[in-house]
Protein backbone atom coordinates (compact mmCIF):
# COMPACT_ATOMS: atom_id res chain seq x y z
CA UNK A 1 0.00 0.00 0.00
CA UNK A 2 3.04 2.63 0.98
CA UNK A 3 4.15 2.29 -2.50
CA UNK A 4 0.63 3.05 -4.52
CA UNK A 5 0.05 6.01 -1.58
CA UNK A 6 3.96 6.67 -3.47
CA UNK A 7 2.88 6.35 -6.86
CA UNK A 8 -0.91 8.69 -6.36
CA UNK A 9 1.61 11.21 -4.25
CA UNK A 10 3.62 11.61 -7.96
CA UNK A 11 0.81 11.57 -10.23
CA UNK A 12 -1.36 14.26 -7.82
CA UNK A 13 2.23 16.38 -8.50
CA UNK A 14 2.45 16.12 -11.73
CA UNK A 15 -1.45 16.93 -11.88
CA UNK A 16 -1.45 19.74 -9.80
CA UNK A 17 1.36 21.28 -11.46
CA UNK A 18 -0.24 20.93 -15.04
CA UNK A 19 -3.18 23.73 -15.79
CA UNK A 20 -4.31 21.49 -18.80
CA UNK A 21 -5.54 18.16 -16.25
CA UNK A 22 -9.37 18.47 -16.09
CA UNK A 23 -10.32 18.83 -12.12
CA UNK A 24 -12.86 15.56 -12.45
CA UNK A 25 -9.37 13.80 -13.12
CA UNK A 26 -7.83 16.03 -10.03
CA UNK A 27 -11.17 14.87 -7.57
CA UNK A 28 -10.22 11.06 -8.48
CA UNK A 29 -6.98 11.43 -7.89
CA UNK A 30 -7.14 12.82 -4.47
CA UNK A 31 -10.31 10.23 -3.72
CA UNK A 32 -7.74 7.06 -4.71
CA UNK A 33 -5.16 9.11 -2.59
CA UNK A 34 -7.53 9.48 0.63
CA UNK A 35 -8.16 5.58 0.16
CA UNK A 36 -4.61 4.65 0.27
CA UNK A 37 -3.27 6.58 2.91
CA UNK A 38 -6.35 5.60 5.04
CA UNK A 39 -6.18 2.16 5.18
CA UNK A 40 -3.44 1.04 7.20
CA UNK A 41 -4.14 3.39 9.77
CA UNK A 42 -7.85 2.25 9.87
CA UNK A 43 -6.85 -1.62 10.01
CA UNK A 44 -4.48 -0.74 12.75
CA UNK A 45 -7.53 1.10 14.52
CA UNK A 46 -9.89 -1.66 14.30
CA UNK A 47 -8.28 -4.87 15.20
CA UNK A 48 -8.04 -6.27 18.43
CA UNK A 49 -5.93 -4.53 21.15
CA UNK A 50 -2.68 -6.47 21.47
CA UNK A 51 -1.36 -7.47 24.62
CA UNK A 52 1.40 -5.22 26.50
CA UNK A 53 4.23 -8.07 25.87
CA UNK A 54 3.76 -7.42 22.31
CA UNK A 55 3.21 -3.37 22.49
CA UNK A 56 6.35 -3.58 24.79
CA UNK A 57 7.80 -6.31 21.80
CA UNK A 58 7.02 -3.55 19.05
CA UNK A 59 8.44 -0.63 20.83
CA UNK A 60 11.60 -2.21 21.44
CA UNK A 61 11.67 -3.36 17.82
CA UNK A 62 11.03 -0.12 16.28
CA UNK A 63 13.34 1.85 18.86
CA UNK A 64 16.23 -0.38 18.31
CA UNK A 65 19.12 0.92 16.28
CA UNK A 66 19.15 -1.80 13.37
CA UNK A 67 21.79 0.25 11.38
CA UNK A 68 24.41 0.40 14.53
CA UNK A 69 24.35 -3.36 15.25
CA UNK A 70 24.54 -4.28 11.99
CA UNK A 71 27.53 -2.46 11.31
CA UNK A 72 29.15 -4.43 14.37
CA UNK A 73 28.26 -7.24 12.75
CA UNK A 74 25.85 -8.65 15.28
CA UNK A 75 23.22 -9.50 12.94
CA UNK A 76 23.13 -9.52 9.17
CA UNK A 77 19.56 -7.88 8.84
CA UNK A 78 19.15 -4.03 8.84
CA UNK A 79 15.47 -4.85 9.36
CA UNK A 80 13.97 -1.76 7.61
CA UNK A 81 11.07 -0.30 9.97
CA UNK A 82 8.69 -1.14 6.98
CA UNK A 83 9.70 -4.98 7.19
CA UNK A 84 8.93 -4.89 10.99
CA UNK A 85 5.77 -7.56 11.90
CA UNK A 86 3.14 -5.24 13.32
CA UNK A 87 0.03 -5.09 15.08
CA UNK A 88 -2.25 -6.16 12.17
CA UNK A 89 -0.31 -8.79 10.78
CA UNK A 90 0.41 -10.16 14.36
CA UNK A 91 -3.31 -9.70 14.57
CA UNK A 92 -3.75 -11.78 11.69
CA UNK A 93 -1.50 -14.15 12.59
CA UNK A 94 -3.06 -14.99 16.04
CA UNK A 95 -6.54 -15.57 14.36
CA UNK A 96 -5.50 -17.86 11.93
CA UNK A 97 -3.86 -19.83 14.87
CA UNK A 98 -7.24 -19.69 16.47
CA UNK A 99 -9.35 -20.68 13.61
CA UNK A 100 -6.91 -23.61 12.43
CA UNK A 101 -7.00 -25.20 16.43
CA UNK A 102 -3.12 -25.30 16.04
CA UNK A 103 -1.38 -26.82 19.24
CA UNK A 104 1.95 -27.03 17.21
CA UNK A 105 3.59 -24.51 15.64
CA UNK A 106 7.10 -23.84 13.43
CA UNK A 107 7.82 -21.18 12.18
CA UNK A 108 11.22 -20.82 9.64
CA UNK A 109 12.52 -17.01 10.27
CA UNK A 110 11.73 -15.85 13.76
CA UNK A 111 13.50 -12.15 13.51
CA UNK A 112 11.93 -9.92 16.35
CA UNK A 113 10.07 -12.38 18.02
CA UNK A 114 6.95 -10.21 17.39
CA UNK A 115 4.98 -13.13 14.91
CA UNK A 116 6.16 -15.84 17.26
CA UNK A 117 4.74 -14.76 20.48
CA UNK A 118 1.78 -13.27 18.74
CA UNK A 119 1.01 -16.73 17.66
CA UNK A 120 1.88 -18.09 21.04
CA UNK A 121 -0.57 -16.12 22.51
CA UNK A 122 -3.30 -18.09 20.61
CA UNK A 123 -1.86 -21.54 21.81
CA UNK A 124 -3.64 -23.38 24.20
CA UNK A 125 -1.66 -24.13 27.82
CA UNK A 126 -0.38 -27.13 26.43
CA UNK A 127 0.62 -25.80 23.07
CA UNK A 128 4.13 -25.11 21.75
CA UNK A 129 6.13 -23.40 18.59
CA UNK A 130 9.58 -23.74 17.22
CA UNK A 131 10.83 -21.05 16.00
CA UNK A 132 13.92 -21.86 13.51
CA UNK A 133 16.09 -18.84 13.41
CA UNK A 134 19.64 -18.44 12.06
CA UNK A 135 21.24 -15.56 14.38
CA UNK A 136 21.81 -16.08 18.59
CA UNK A 137 21.33 -12.32 18.34
CA UNK A 138 17.36 -11.76 17.53
CA UNK A 139 16.99 -14.94 19.90
CA UNK A 140 18.64 -12.87 22.86
CA UNK A 141 16.71 -9.88 21.43
CA UNK A 142 13.21 -11.31 21.96
CA UNK A 143 14.70 -13.37 25.00
CA UNK A 144 13.96 -11.19 27.65
CA UNK A 145 10.20 -10.35 26.47
CA UNK A 146 9.43 -14.23 26.19
CA UNK A 147 10.56 -14.55 29.84
CA UNK A 148 7.96 -11.91 30.95
CA UNK A 149 4.86 -13.50 28.73
CA UNK A 150 3.36 -16.12 30.10
CA UNK A 151 3.29 -17.05 26.81
CA UNK A 152 6.90 -17.49 26.68
CA UNK A 153 7.28 -20.72 27.56
CA UNK A 154 5.40 -22.33 24.82
CA UNK A 155 8.47 -20.80 22.03
CA UNK A 156 11.37 -22.62 21.45
CA UNK A 157 13.91 -21.14 19.46
CA UNK A 158 16.65 -23.25 17.51
CA UNK A 159 19.83 -21.54 15.88
CA UNK A 160 21.20 -22.78 12.47
CA UNK A 161 20.29 -23.35 9.49
CA UNK A 162 16.71 -23.40 9.10
CA UNK A 163 16.63 -26.60 6.48
CA UNK A 164 18.56 -28.02 9.00
CA UNK A 165 16.88 -28.20 11.78
CA UNK A 166 13.86 -29.30 9.26
CA UNK A 167 16.51 -32.11 9.05
CA UNK A 168 16.33 -32.37 12.44
CA UNK A 169 12.66 -32.54 13.24
CA UNK A 170 11.76 -34.67 10.77
CA UNK A 171 14.53 -37.63 11.62
CA UNK A 172 12.94 -36.98 14.59
CA UNK A 173 9.18 -37.98 14.11
CA UNK A 174 8.14 -34.14 14.51
CA UNK A 175 4.75 -33.12 12.74
CA UNK A 176 3.07 -29.30 13.37
CA UNK A 177 -0.39 -28.10 12.83
CA UNK A 178 0.71 -24.71 11.37
CA UNK A 179 4.24 -23.46 9.34
CA UNK A 180 4.91 -20.15 9.37
CA UNK A 181 7.43 -19.18 6.56
CA UNK A 182 9.31 -15.58 6.43
CA UNK A 183 13.03 -16.11 5.69
CA UNK A 184 15.31 -16.17 2.58
CA UNK A 185 13.00 -15.70 -0.18
CA UNK A 186 14.69 -17.75 -2.73
CA UNK A 187 14.52 -21.29 -0.15
CA UNK A 188 10.72 -21.02 -0.06
CA UNK A 189 10.47 -23.53 -2.58
CA UNK A 190 12.83 -25.75 -0.50
CA UNK A 191 11.29 -25.33 2.37
CA UNK A 192 7.83 -25.60 1.66
CA UNK A 193 8.81 -29.13 -0.37
CA UNK A 194 10.86 -30.32 2.15
CA UNK A 195 7.68 -29.58 4.90
CA UNK A 196 5.16 -31.31 2.33
CA UNK A 197 7.63 -34.42 0.94
CA UNK A 198 8.61 -34.96 4.58
CA UNK A 199 5.02 -34.77 6.24
CA UNK A 200 6.30 -32.16 8.64
CA UNK A 201 2.68 -30.88 8.27
CA UNK A 202 -0.42 -32.50 9.32
CA UNK A 203 -3.02 -34.17 7.75
CA UNK A 204 -5.50 -30.44 6.70
CA UNK A 205 -2.66 -28.21 8.20
CA UNK A 206 -1.90 -24.71 7.30
CA UNK A 207 1.27 -23.24 5.65
CA UNK A 208 0.96 -19.32 6.33
CA UNK A 209 4.05 -17.60 3.81
CA UNK A 210 5.06 -13.90 4.41
CA UNK A 211 5.83 -11.60 1.60
CA UNK A 212 4.19 -13.36 -1.24
CA UNK A 213 3.12 -10.35 -2.77
CA UNK A 214 6.94 -8.62 -2.38
CA UNK A 215 5.92 -5.21 -3.27
CA UNK A 216 3.81 -6.26 -6.08
CA UNK A 217 6.80 -7.45 -7.74
CA UNK A 218 5.23 -11.12 -8.70
CA UNK A 219 2.81 -10.13 -11.16
CA UNK A 220 4.36 -6.82 -12.65
CA UNK A 221 5.67 -7.62 -16.05
CA UNK A 222 8.83 -5.65 -16.21
CA UNK A 223 9.96 -7.31 -13.04
CA UNK A 224 13.72 -8.09 -12.93
CA UNK A 225 14.09 -8.25 -9.01
CA UNK A 226 15.47 -11.69 -7.91
CA UNK A 227 13.28 -12.17 -4.79
CA UNK A 228 10.06 -11.12 -6.79
CA UNK A 229 10.77 -13.69 -9.81
CA UNK A 230 11.81 -16.43 -7.06
CA UNK A 231 8.14 -15.70 -4.90
CA UNK A 232 6.25 -15.48 -8.10
CA UNK A 233 7.38 -18.91 -9.04
CA UNK A 234 6.61 -20.03 -5.59
CA UNK A 235 3.01 -18.89 -5.85
CA UNK A 236 2.73 -20.43 -9.20
CA UNK A 237 4.26 -23.32 -8.31
CA UNK A 238 1.91 -23.95 -4.84
CA UNK A 239 -1.08 -23.32 -7.13
CA UNK A 240 -0.38 -26.60 -9.29
CA UNK A 241 0.30 -28.58 -5.95
CA UNK A 242 -3.06 -31.17 -6.35
CA UNK A 243 -1.72 -31.63 -2.20
CA UNK A 244 -2.97 -28.35 -1.19
CA UNK A 245 -5.41 -25.03 -1.44
CA UNK A 246 -3.70 -21.66 -1.68
CA UNK A 247 -5.42 -18.23 -1.56
CA UNK A 248 -3.25 -15.05 -0.94
CA UNK A 249 -4.28 -12.38 1.81
CA UNK A 250 -3.39 -8.76 0.32
CA UNK A 251 -2.24 -7.83 4.05
CA UNK A 252 1.27 -5.94 3.90
CA UNK A 253 3.10 -7.44 1.36
CA UNK A 254 1.24 -10.16 1.05
CA UNK A 255 0.32 -13.79 2.90
CA UNK A 256 -0.15 -17.23 1.19
CA UNK A 257 -2.44 -19.48 3.07
CA UNK A 258 -2.01 -23.07 2.09
CA UNK A 259 -4.03 -26.08 3.82
CA UNK A 260 -3.27 -29.11 2.69
CA UNK A 261 -6.32 -30.96 1.84
CA UNK A 262 -7.68 -34.57 2.31
CA UNK A 263 -6.87 -36.75 -0.24
CA UNK A 264 -10.56 -36.93 -1.60
CA UNK A 265 -10.29 -33.05 -2.53
CA UNK A 266 -6.81 -33.36 -3.65
CA UNK A 267 -7.87 -35.95 -6.75
CA UNK A 268 -11.28 -34.91 -7.05
CA UNK A 269 -11.56 -34.35 -10.95
CA UNK A 270 -8.24 -35.11 -11.81
CA UNK A 271 -6.48 -38.19 -12.78
CA UNK A 272 -4.24 -39.54 -10.34
CA UNK A 273 -2.11 -42.33 -9.92
CA UNK A 274 -0.25 -44.15 -7.40
CA UNK A 275 2.86 -46.18 -6.76
CA UNK A 276 1.56 -49.70 -6.95
CA UNK A 277 1.66 -50.16 -3.11
CA UNK A 278 -0.93 -47.95 -2.56
CA UNK A 279 -4.72 -49.23 -2.12
CA UNK A 280 -6.53 -46.31 -3.43
CA UNK A 281 -10.00 -46.78 -1.23
CA UNK A 282 -11.89 -45.48 1.67
CA UNK A 283 -9.66 -46.17 4.06
CA UNK A 284 -6.97 -43.96 1.82
CA UNK A 285 -9.24 -40.90 0.83
CA UNK A 286 -11.39 -41.13 3.92
CA UNK A 287 -15.14 -42.72 4.50
CA UNK A 288 -16.80 -39.81 1.68
CA UNK A 289 -13.94 -38.22 1.65
CA UNK A 290 -14.38 -37.55 5.27
CA UNK A 291 -11.11 -37.78 8.06
CA UNK A 292 -11.87 -39.61 10.96
CA UNK A 293 -12.31 -36.88 12.83
CA UNK A 294 -14.34 -35.00 10.23
CA UNK A 295 -16.96 -37.98 10.91
CA UNK A 296 -16.71 -37.32 14.25
CA UNK A 297 -18.06 -33.94 14.07
CA UNK A 298 -21.91 -33.16 14.83
CA UNK A 299 -21.94 -29.64 12.89
CA UNK A 300 -25.99 -28.85 12.35
CA UNK A 301 -26.94 -32.02 14.46
CA UNK A 302 -29.70 -31.59 17.23
CA UNK A 303 -29.30 -33.17 20.52
CA UNK A 304 -31.07 -32.97 24.31
CA UNK A 305 -29.56 -34.25 27.32
CA UNK A 306 -31.70 -34.82 30.26
CA UNK A 307 -30.21 -34.07 33.76
CA UNK A 308 -27.62 -31.56 31.94
CA UNK A 309 -28.30 -29.33 34.70
CA UNK A 310 -24.82 -30.78 36.56
CA UNK A 311 -22.29 -33.43 36.53
CA UNK A 312 -22.11 -35.84 33.91
CA UNK A 313 -25.00 -34.26 32.17
CA UNK A 314 -23.72 -30.94 32.00
CA UNK A 315 -20.52 -32.13 30.80
CA UNK A 316 -22.61 -34.04 27.89
CA UNK A 317 -24.37 -30.88 26.70
CA UNK A 318 -20.84 -29.18 26.71
CA UNK A 319 -19.17 -31.80 24.91
CA UNK A 320 -22.13 -32.46 22.17
CA UNK A 321 -22.08 -28.39 21.58
CA UNK A 322 -18.76 -27.80 20.97
CA UNK A 323 -18.60 -31.07 18.50
CA UNK A 324 -20.96 -28.80 16.42
CA UNK A 325 -24.66 -29.98 17.73
CA UNK A 326 -27.14 -27.73 18.81
CA UNK A 327 -28.53 -28.78 22.15
CA UNK A 328 -31.37 -28.62 24.30
CA UNK A 329 -30.33 -28.46 27.95
CA UNK A 330 -33.11 -30.55 30.06
CA UNK A 331 -33.37 -30.44 33.75
CA UNK A 332 -35.77 -30.90 36.68
CA UNK A 333 -34.11 -27.45 38.12
CA UNK A 334 -35.13 -24.73 35.68
CA UNK A 335 -32.21 -22.26 37.15
CA UNK A 336 -29.46 -25.35 36.54
CA UNK A 337 -30.81 -25.73 33.14
CA UNK A 338 -30.79 -21.87 32.33
CA UNK A 339 -27.83 -21.80 33.82
CA UNK A 340 -25.75 -24.29 31.41
CA UNK A 341 -27.58 -22.91 28.53
CA UNK A 342 -26.19 -19.71 29.46
CA UNK A 343 -22.95 -21.20 29.25
CA UNK A 344 -23.65 -23.00 26.20
CA UNK A 345 -24.46 -19.54 24.33
CA UNK A 346 -21.58 -18.06 25.91
CA UNK A 347 -19.22 -20.59 23.31
CA UNK A 348 -21.44 -19.82 20.36
CA UNK A 349 -23.40 -22.96 20.77
CA UNK A 350 -27.20 -22.75 20.09
CA UNK A 351 -29.06 -24.24 22.50
CA UNK A 352 -32.54 -23.77 24.48
CA UNK A 353 -33.38 -24.76 28.52
CA UNK A 354 -36.30 -27.18 29.26
CA UNK A 355 -37.76 -28.21 32.50
CA UNK A 356 -39.17 -31.78 32.88
CA UNK A 357 -39.30 -34.27 35.11
CA UNK A 358 -38.87 -37.57 33.47
CA UNK A 359 -40.43 -39.96 35.15
CA UNK A 360 -43.73 -37.90 34.24
CA UNK A 361 -45.03 -38.96 30.78
CA UNK A 362 -46.26 -35.77 29.92
CA UNK A 363 -43.06 -33.84 30.49
CA UNK A 364 -41.34 -36.29 27.84
CA UNK A 365 -43.82 -35.70 25.26
CA UNK A 366 -43.29 -32.06 26.09
CA UNK A 367 -39.99 -32.03 26.05
CA UNK A 368 -39.90 -33.41 23.21
CA UNK A 369 -42.45 -31.71 21.44
CA UNK A 370 -40.84 -28.48 22.20
CA UNK A 371 -37.81 -29.80 20.92
CA UNK A 372 -38.99 -30.68 17.34
CA UNK A 373 -41.03 -27.03 17.50
CA UNK A 374 -37.76 -25.35 17.71
CA UNK A 375 -35.77 -27.41 15.49
CA UNK A 376 -37.75 -29.51 13.31
CA UNK A 377 -35.84 -33.01 14.16
CA UNK A 378 -33.98 -34.83 16.67
CA UNK A 379 -30.72 -36.64 15.79
CA UNK A 380 -29.04 -37.31 18.88
CA UNK A 381 -30.89 -38.22 22.54
CA UNK A 382 -28.90 -38.46 25.18
CA UNK A 383 -31.15 -39.82 28.52
CA UNK A 384 -29.27 -39.23 31.02
CA UNK A 385 -30.63 -38.64 34.43
CA UNK A 386 -31.10 -40.31 37.01
CA UNK A 387 -31.02 -40.55 40.84
CA UNK A 388 -29.75 -42.76 43.48
CA UNK A 389 -31.25 -43.98 47.24
CA UNK A 390 -28.28 -45.51 49.67
CA UNK A 391 -30.29 -48.08 51.90
CA UNK A 392 -29.28 -51.71 52.73
CA UNK A 393 -31.70 -54.24 50.61
CA UNK A 394 -33.53 -55.50 54.08
CA UNK A 395 -34.40 -51.28 54.68
CA UNK A 396 -35.27 -50.55 50.90
CA UNK A 397 -38.86 -49.15 51.20
CA UNK A 398 -41.15 -49.59 48.07
CA UNK A 399 -41.66 -45.63 47.61
CA UNK A 400 -37.59 -45.33 47.70
CA UNK A 401 -37.62 -48.28 44.74
CA UNK A 402 -40.50 -46.82 42.72
CA UNK A 403 -38.77 -43.70 42.98
CA UNK A 404 -35.55 -44.99 41.89
CA UNK A 405 -36.87 -47.32 39.01
CA UNK A 406 -39.20 -44.02 37.62
CA UNK A 407 -36.37 -41.49 36.60
CA UNK A 408 -33.82 -44.13 36.20
CA UNK A 409 -35.64 -46.94 34.30
CA UNK A 410 -38.72 -46.09 33.55
CA UNK A 411 -38.20 -42.74 32.81
CA UNK A 412 -35.36 -43.52 31.03
CA UNK A 413 -37.87 -45.72 28.83
CA UNK A 414 -40.21 -43.33 27.95
CA UNK A 415 -37.54 -40.80 26.57
CA UNK A 416 -36.15 -43.66 24.22
CA UNK A 417 -39.74 -44.47 23.37
CA UNK A 418 -40.77 -40.88 22.73
CA UNK A 419 -37.33 -39.56 20.91
CA UNK A 420 -37.61 -43.38 19.03
CA UNK A 421 -40.98 -42.15 17.19
CA UNK A 422 -39.48 -39.46 15.98
CA UNK A 423 -36.22 -40.67 14.63
CA UNK A 424 -37.70 -44.04 13.17
CA UNK A 425 -40.08 -41.35 10.98
CA UNK A 426 -37.10 -39.68 9.92
CA UNK A 427 -34.77 -42.85 9.50
CA UNK A 428 -31.96 -41.82 11.40
CA UNK A 429 -31.10 -41.29 15.10
CA UNK A 430 -28.17 -42.02 17.99
CA UNK A 431 -29.77 -42.77 21.27
CA UNK A 432 -26.83 -42.21 23.93
CA UNK A 433 -28.00 -43.98 27.45
CA UNK A 434 -26.30 -42.98 31.16
CA UNK A 435 -25.94 -46.49 32.76
CA UNK A 436 -23.25 -47.60 35.26
CA UNK A 437 -20.83 -49.90 36.43
CA UNK A 438 -23.14 -51.25 39.02
CA UNK A 439 -24.41 -52.77 36.08
CA UNK A 440 -21.85 -55.34 35.80
CA UNK A 441 -20.39 -55.77 39.67
CA UNK A 442 -21.81 -54.76 43.02
CA UNK A 443 -20.30 -52.02 44.07
CA UNK A 444 -18.89 -51.68 47.84
CA UNK A 445 -19.37 -51.08 50.61
CA UNK A 446 -22.41 -48.62 50.28
CA UNK A 447 -25.66 -50.27 49.90
CA UNK A 448 -27.60 -49.47 46.77
CA UNK A 449 -29.92 -52.29 45.63
CA UNK A 450 -32.62 -50.34 43.61
CA UNK A 451 -30.08 -48.16 42.00
CA UNK A 452 -27.80 -51.44 40.71
CA UNK A 453 -30.83 -53.23 39.92
CA UNK A 454 -32.34 -49.97 37.47
CA UNK A 455 -29.27 -49.42 35.95
CA UNK A 456 -29.14 -53.01 35.01
CA UNK A 457 -32.13 -52.41 33.62
CA UNK A 458 -30.91 -50.03 31.61
CA UNK A 459 -28.30 -51.90 30.08
CA UNK A 460 -30.74 -54.74 28.89
CA UNK A 461 -33.50 -51.39 27.75
CA UNK A 462 -30.46 -50.64 25.60
CA UNK A 463 -29.80 -53.87 23.87
CA UNK A 464 -33.03 -54.54 22.96
CA UNK A 465 -33.77 -51.03 21.71
CA UNK A 466 -30.33 -51.20 19.51
CA UNK A 467 -31.46 -54.60 17.95
CA UNK A 468 -34.68 -53.65 17.13
CA UNK A 469 -34.10 -50.61 15.97
CA UNK A 470 -30.87 -50.66 14.00
CA UNK A 471 -32.42 -51.91 10.61
CA UNK A 472 -34.46 -48.66 10.22
CA UNK A 473 -31.46 -46.02 10.86
CA UNK A 474 -31.66 -45.73 15.00
CA UNK A 475 -28.75 -47.16 16.93
CA UNK A 476 -29.28 -47.36 20.73
CA UNK A 477 -25.62 -47.57 23.26
CA UNK A 478 -24.96 -46.59 26.44
CA UNK A 479 -22.46 -45.63 29.09
CA UNK A 480 -21.38 -47.19 32.18
CA UNK A 481 -19.06 -44.68 34.43
CA UNK A 482 -17.34 -45.38 37.03
CA UNK A 483 -17.15 -43.50 40.37
CA UNK A 484 -17.10 -39.78 39.32
CA UNK A 485 -16.12 -37.22 41.37
CA UNK A 486 -18.19 -34.37 42.24
CA UNK A 487 -19.23 -32.27 44.72
CA UNK A 488 -21.52 -34.66 46.02
CA UNK A 489 -18.26 -37.76 46.53
CA UNK A 490 -16.80 -35.19 48.96
CA UNK A 491 -19.78 -34.60 51.54
CA UNK A 492 -19.46 -35.52 54.79
CA UNK A 493 -21.12 -39.22 54.96
CA UNK A 494 -19.54 -40.18 51.55
CA UNK A 495 -16.39 -38.58 51.87
CA UNK A 496 -14.93 -41.72 54.44
CA UNK A 497 -15.71 -44.34 51.54
CA UNK A 498 -13.35 -42.59 49.12
CA UNK A 499 -10.03 -44.10 49.99
CA UNK A 500 -12.51 -47.44 50.07
CA UNK A 501 -13.15 -46.98 46.15
CA UNK A 502 -10.05 -46.28 45.08
CA UNK A 503 -8.27 -49.10 46.28
CA UNK A 504 -10.75 -51.11 43.85
CA UNK A 505 -9.66 -48.91 40.99
CA UNK A 506 -7.10 -49.62 39.04
CA UNK A 507 -6.57 -46.18 37.49
CA UNK A 508 -6.00 -44.56 41.33
CA UNK A 509 -8.25 -42.31 40.46
CA UNK A 510 -12.16 -41.06 40.33
CA UNK A 511 -13.55 -40.16 37.20
CA UNK A 512 -13.82 -37.12 36.15
CA UNK A 513 -16.69 -35.80 34.18
CA UNK A 514 -14.35 -34.93 31.33
CA UNK A 515 -13.35 -38.53 30.99
CA UNK A 516 -16.52 -39.51 29.72
CA UNK A 517 -17.37 -36.48 26.85
CA UNK A 518 -15.38 -38.06 24.22
CA UNK A 519 -17.53 -41.21 24.49
CA UNK A 520 -20.78 -39.45 23.90
CA UNK A 521 -19.46 -37.35 21.21
CA UNK A 522 -18.44 -40.96 19.29
CA UNK A 523 -21.64 -42.40 19.89
CA UNK A 524 -23.55 -39.65 18.63
CA UNK A 525 -21.36 -39.51 15.31
CA UNK A 526 -21.21 -41.32 12.11
CA UNK A 527 -18.10 -42.97 13.48
CA UNK A 528 -20.19 -45.42 15.46
CA UNK A 529 -23.09 -46.22 12.49
CA UNK A 530 -21.98 -49.74 13.20
CA UNK A 531 -22.29 -49.76 16.95
CA UNK A 532 -25.77 -50.82 18.39
CA UNK A 533 -26.78 -52.50 22.10
CA UNK A 534 -23.44 -51.51 23.35
CA UNK A 535 -22.36 -50.85 27.09
CA UNK A 536 -19.68 -48.86 27.24
CA UNK A 537 -17.59 -49.12 30.20
CA UNK A 538 -15.62 -46.13 31.63
CA UNK A 539 -14.24 -46.81 34.69
CA UNK A 540 -10.77 -46.94 35.01
CA UNK A 541 -10.61 -50.62 35.15
CA UNK A 542 -12.76 -50.89 38.31
CA UNK A 543 -15.23 -53.68 37.09
CA UNK A 544 -12.20 -55.79 36.04
CA UNK A 545 -10.89 -55.91 39.45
Amino acid sequence: MEFMVDFLNKAKEIADSNANVPEELRVNLQKALDIACGLDGYLEKMSSQESAPLAELYQKTMEHNWDKVFKEGKTQFRLPKECITGHVEGQTLKMLVHMSKAKRILEIGMFTGYGALSMAEALPEDGSLVACEIEQYLKEFAKPIFDRSPHGKKITVKIGSAMDSLKELAAAGEQFDMVFIDADKNNYMNYYKFILDHNLLRLSGVICVDNSLFKAKVYLKDTADVNGLALRHFNQFVKSDLRVEQVIVPLRDGISIIRRVPMATACAGTQVTYDSKVTDDEVFRGLNGRSILDRMRLDGRVAYVTGAGQGIGRAFAHALGEAGAKVAVVDLDQGKAEGVAEELTLKGISCIAITADISKSSDVERMIDSIVSKWGVIQIACNNAGINMNSASEDTSLEEWDQTFDVNLRGTFMCCQAAGRVMLKQGYGKIINTASMASLIVPHPQKQLAYNTSKAGVVKLTQTLGTEWIDRGVRVNCISPGIVDTPLIHSESLRPLVKRWLSDIPAGRLALVTDLQAAVVYLASDASDYMTGHNLVIDGGQSLW
